[in-house]
């Protein structure tokens, strides 16, 4: 369980780290990566939905038994990101450094599948 708390606790850190300046950040995002934001509900709901996931991995953290099946959507999580960025670079829609984040996601959620097997299920 070791491993699970500190996996999930170091995503979780990492996580509150990168995705809160975007609240802070629309203006500029619009500016220096055109063409500009014209959906501002899906970017803020994006960085909301994102925020609260980090919440969820700070759970799992502090109880890896007891909140060991989050730990299956939270591979998920990382993956569906992970893999709609690596489509739109590949369809040249996105700029190939934006597979920095994609690859930090991907080896998260290696380490959080890995944290699944490890973690021993809760008895009774």
């Amino acid at each position: 369980m070791r491993f699970a708390k500190i996996v999930f606790r170091i995503a979780g850190i990492w996580g509150v780290l990168v995705i809160t300046p975007l609240y802070f950040l629309f203006d500029l995002i619009s500016r220096t990566d055109p063409p500009p934001i014209t959906h501002p509900g899906f970017f803020y709901g994006f960085a909301g939905a994102a925020l609260t996931w980090q919440i969820v991995f700070f759970f799992i953290a502090a109880d890896p038994a007891r909140y060991r099946p989050l730990m299956i959507p939270s591979v998920l999580e990382k993956l569906s990101y992970s893999v709609a960025v690596i489509v739109l670079v590949v369809q040249g829609q996105m700029h190939a450094s934006d597979l920095v984040f994609v690859g930090t996601d991907l080896l998260l959620g290696l380490l959080f599948a890995i944290a699944y097997f490890k973690t021993s299920p809760r008895t009774a």
